[in-house]
């Protein structure tokens, strides 16, 4: 995703940033900051996973972000008997014999819906690494671009482990944040029910997929000042000094925060981060990278107490 051109004046992006959450937001009621932060996400070239029960929003989120970016979407249901080729593409024989073509997968797309992705075996879930982090697919030693810009949203349910496998450190380090959409409030939820299937249909392209482009490319102007980069530095130094975990944040994970702090300030219109910004981030971002010394209740709670509490005993910059 990285080009030379710079991206867009810091106005001029916030005012298409706006925009694309706007149109979002019309769809997925009541989700602000799910919506925000997925917004975050694709300026960022990351990645989300969304963990909540079946039926809150989150293929509806997919769906409805992938229009508003004027992209191409594609969805994969994960199940035990999905292969690899399923995902990435397979070499057909022509019908003539004479050579082999290439038939791509539904992983080329802007978008992709990765659903119940932790239903599907080791074997499979690893044909998502190569294209989540290299923006490729390799088939018999022959590399294959995917479209840019390029954002997998995969969905499991932390409830329900019954024939699922648990994505390994290596594919949770893929993901730019996890997220959890959780249930609406009452007046939100009668919103979607009058609504009903019309509410999808009512959004429209925001701006296209070049436009993205250069969002990204205005991350990358976004300025964070030594004093932040220190603040940032030492939570992920912590995280592999307390005794809270067993195992703490990586430089990619490192490198994942600094560059969401960007995009969200992009997001809400500054050309500098905040200490603000790594407090909203802390927890999406680096709660699935770490290992906590205790895991009891729900699925990752751990995790996420000891990050959140690690950023609010870390005293601020100035």
């Amino acid at each position: 995703m990285t080009v030379d051109a710079p991206g867009p004046p810091a106005a001029d992006a916030a005012s298409l940033l706006h925009r694309l959450a706007g149109q979002v937001r019309q769809v997925v009621r009541g989700k602000d900051d799910v919506v925000e932060l997925c917004v975050v996400a694709v300026v960022a070239g990351g990645h989300v996973l969304l963990e909540d029960v079946p039926g809150v929003g989150k293929t509806t989120l997919a769906h409805t972000l992938a229009t508003a970016i004027g992209g191409s979407f594609r969805r994969i249901q994960f199940t035990s008997d999905l292969l690899p080729g399923d995902i990435t593409g397979v070499n057909v024989l022509e019908a003539d014999g004479s050579a082999f073509r290439f038939r791509p997968g539904p992983i080329f797309a802007n978008v992709v819906l990765a659903d119940e992705i932790n239903r599907a075996t080791p074997k499979t879930q690893s044909a998502l690494l190569e294209a989540m982090n290299e923006r490729r697919v390799t088939v018999d030693g022959v590399s294959h671009l995917l479209p840019a810009p390029f954002t997998v949203l995969a969905t499991q349910n932390p409830h329900d482990y019954h024939g699922t496998f648990p994505l390994p450190d290596s594919q949770l380090d893929r993901f730019l944040v996890r997220l959890h959409m959780g249930y609406p409030d009452r007046e939100h939820e009668r919103e979607i029910l009058r609504a009903g299937t019309a509410r999808a249909a009512a959004v429209e392209p925001a701006l296209g997929p070049e436009q993205v482009l250069s969002l990204a490319r205005a991350v990358d102007q976004v300025a964070v000042h030594e004093e932040i980069e220190d603040y940032l530095l030492e939570l992920v130094r912590r995280t592999r000094t307390d005794a809270r975990f067993v195992r703490g944040v990586s430089t990619r994970g490192a490198a994942a925060l600094y560059r969401a702090c960007r995009a969200l300030a992009l997001v809400r219109e500054r050309t500098f981060v905040v200490p603000e910004d790594l407090r909203v981030l802390a927890v999406p971002v680096l709660a699935h990278r770490v290992v906590p010394r205790a895991e009891t209740g729900r699925p990752g709670e751990a995790a996420r107490t000891a990050v959140r509490e690690l950023m609010w005993e870390l005293p601020p910059p100035g």
